[in-house]
């Protein structure tokens, strides 16, 4: 299970480690953003930081109607205690963690300032809906 907890500011956030291929680490908080679609963003101070390795570039459109252009990198995280290579958008925003890293996970959330988050991995479905 993933624990966090709700800001004052009412974002929900989890701690991360992320880790670059030089076995470089960073500990940071990011927010849980039901509305990003990818795995996870980093800023490009971060990105530089661990020396993550470019892997392509990619087009997405935003909340606001706008459309953006952006460098997909590669890193593994540690995730409810396993690591997991993923793909990592750059974004010049705080760390977001998206619906796809939330994939097969129950995500709760007392909503208040200090109110506690909870990711919990979800049984695998068995086959034959």
């Amino acid at each position: 299970m993933i624990h966090g907890v709700v800001t004052a500011a009412r974002e929900a956030v989890v701690r991360i480690t992320v880790r670059g291929p030089t076995g470089k680490q960073r500990r940071l908080n990011a927010l849980i953003d039901t509305g990003f679609d990818g795995w996870l963003s980093l800023p490009a101070e971060t990105i530089d930081l661990l020396r993550l390795p470019w892997r392509r570039r990619a087009r997405a459109l935003l909340a606001d109607g706008s459309e953006t252009i952006f460098d997909i990198y590669e890193a593994t995280i540690l995730w409810d205690g396993r690591p997991r290579r993923i793909p990592i958008d750059e974004a010049n925003t705080s760390p977001l963690v998206g619906m796809v890293l939330l994939e097969g996970y129950e995500f709760n959330a007392q909503v208040r300032v200090g109110g506690a988050i909870r990711l919990k991995r979800l049984p695998r479905a068995s086959g034959g809906d």
